[in-house]
C-alpha cells in the first residue's frame, strides 16, 4: 500500500511483510491459529467485584493532574490492541496527546531487532470504563521515521479523504457479528449438540428462546454512545446469536475510525460477560446467515435534488467496472457467505437493484421516490478493515488516485 513495502496484505489476515525485513512467517501463522475458545476467563471485573479490597482500589479518587489514557490500534492480524499510560489534562485535540510505542515484533508488525512501532493519536472519546475524564484513543502506526507501517491502512484513507474533501462523502457502517459461548464454540442460543430451530423468528426477536446475548449488545450501546461514537442503533440478527450495530453518518475518515472504535468497545464488554466476538463473514456452516459489515455511501452531489440520475446512477458504472477490485478488499473469507444466498449476490457477479437484498448494491426505494440519497454497498464481509472500504469507494465513485 505504500512506496516501502512490496507486499500487499489481506485485510482480517496477517501481514505478509513489515518494512524491509519480513517477521517469521510461520511464526506469526501459528498465533493466528492458537485457539481463542479453549476455556471461558473469568472477568477480572467480576473477580473485583467479590473483593472488596479490589474493589475499593479501583474506586479511589485520582488527583486532577492526571487523566488515564488507553491507547488502540490494530496489530498484524489487524485485531484490536490496547495499552495504557497517565497523561496531562489540558489537551484538545489528537495532537496535543504524546505519541507513544510499543514492541511490534510481538504483534507481528516488526522484527526482533527494529521492533519499536509509533504510536500516533487519531481520535479522542470518552472512556465508558474508567469513567470520568478518562479517554481511549485511536492510533495509527508508523516506523521510528515516520513511515506508515504495512498494517497502517488508516494513512492511506485519511489521504484519499482529503483528496476528495469537496465530495463531502458520507458513510453509514452496519456491523454484524456473533457473540460465542467460549464452552461450546458455538453462537449463543445453539445447543452444545445439534442444531437450534430453523431461521425466522430470530431476526429483531423477542422472548428468551428468540433472543441470545441482548444485555451485551446493549451494555456496548450504551457504553458506544457515552464513548461518543456515533451509534444509530442496534439489533437482533437472522442467525441466533447474531447481533448488528450500525455507525453513522460519519463523514470521511471518521468512518474508520468510529467502526474499530466501536468494535474494541464491543470486545471489552464481551470480556467481561466472558464471551467472544466474531466478526467473520461465515462463522457457521449451514442454511445460517453470514456476517456483513453493509456499507451505506452518499457524496454531496448524490444527497441534492435529482442526485438519483444524476450521480447515485452513474455512479453504477465505475462500481460494476471495479467490482472484482472491491471484492478483493472486502474481508478475508467472503467467498464462504457472498454466495447467491441468504441475502447475497455471488461473489463473481455485479448487479444493482431498487430495494433487492440479493444485489451487490441495493438503492433504498426511498431513494428512487426523493430522487437522492445514498445507495448501499453489500458485499464488505463482517471482519472488513473500515479503512479500506470507505477509501475503496470515494477512489472508485469519486475517481480519486493514490
Amino acid at each position: 500500500m505504500f512506496a516501502t513495502h512490496t507486499t500487499a496484505f489481506v485485510p482480517g489476515g496477517i501481514a505478509l511483510a513489515v518494512r524491509n525485513n519480513p517477521l517469521n512467517r510461520a511464526q506469526c501463522a501459528r498465533r493466528a491459529a492458537l485457539p481463542t475458545t479453549a476455556t471461558r476467563r473469568v472477568s477480572m471485573n467480576a473477580a473485583f467485584g467479590s473483593n472488596t479490597e479490589l474493589g475499593g482500589l479501583l474506586s479511589l479518587p485520582l488527583p486532577p493532574s492526571v487523566i488515564m489514557a488507553e491507547y488502540v490500534w490494530l496489530d498484524g492480524f489487524f485485531k484490536l490492541r490496547s495499552k495504557s499510560r497517565t497523561v496531562n489534562p489540558g489537551f484538545s485535540s489528537p495532537s496535543d496527546l504524546p505519541e507513544w510505542n510499543y514492541d511490534g515484533s510481538s504483534t507481528c508488525q516488526a522484527p526482533g531487532d527494529d521492533s519499536e512501532v509509533i504510536l500516533k493519536p487519531r481520535a479522542i472519546y470518552k472512556d465508558p470504563f474508567r469513567g470520568g475524564d478518562h479517554i481511549l484513543v485511536m492510533c495509527d502506526t508508523y516506523t521510528p521515521d515516520g513511515t506508515p507501517i504495512e498494517t497502517n491502512t488508516r494513512a492511506d484513507c485519511d489521504t484519499i479523504m482529503s483528496k476528495a474533501k469537496d465530495s463531502v462523502p458520507w458513510f453509514g457502517l452496519e456491523q454484524e457479528y456473533f457473540l460465542f459461548d467460549p464452552k461450546t464454540n458455538k453462537p449463543l442460543g445453539f445447543p452444545a449438540e445439534g442444531q437450534p430451530a430453523p431461521q425466522g423468528p430470530y431476526y429483531c426477536g423477542v422472548g428468551c428462546e428468540n433472543a441470545f446475548g441482548r444485555e451485551i449488545a446493549d451494555a456496548a450501546w450504551r457504553a458506544q454512545l457515552y464513548a461518543g461514537l456515533k451509534v444509530g442503533g442496534i439489533n437482533a440478527e437472522v442467525a441466533p446469536g447474531q447481533w448488528e450495530f450500525q455507525v453513522g453518518p460519519c463523514v470521511g475518515i471518521e468512518e474508520g475510525d468510529m467502526l474499530w472504535m466501536a468494535r474494541y468497545i464491543l470486545e471489552r464488554v464481551a470480556e467481561i460477560a466472558g464471551v467472544i466476538v466474531n466478526y467473520e463473514p461465515k462463522p457457521v456452516k449451514g442454511d445460517w446467515n453470514g456476517s456483513g459489515c453493509h456499507t451505506n455511501f452518499s457524496t454531496k452531489a448524490m444527497r441534492e435534488d435529482g442526485g438519483y440520475e444524476k450521480a447515485i446512477l452513474p455512479a453504477m458504472v465505475p462500481m460494476e467496472k471495479n467490482a472484482q477490485d472491491h471484492i478483493r478488499e472486502y474481508g478475508k473469507g467472503n467467498d464462504q457467505r457472498l454466495t447467491g444466498k441468504h441475502e447475497t449476490a455471488p461473489i463473481d457477479e455485479f448487479r444493482w437493484g431498487v430495494a433487492d437484498r440479493g444485489a451487490s448494491v441495493r438503492i433504498g426505494s426511498n431513494v428512487v421516490k426523493d430522487g437522492k440519497g445514498y445507495f448501499e454497498d453489500r458485499r464488505p464481509a463482517g471482519n472488513c478493515d473500515p479503512y479500506v472500504v470507505t477509501k475503496m469507494l470515494v477512489k472508485t465513485v469519486c475517481g480519486v488516485s493514490e
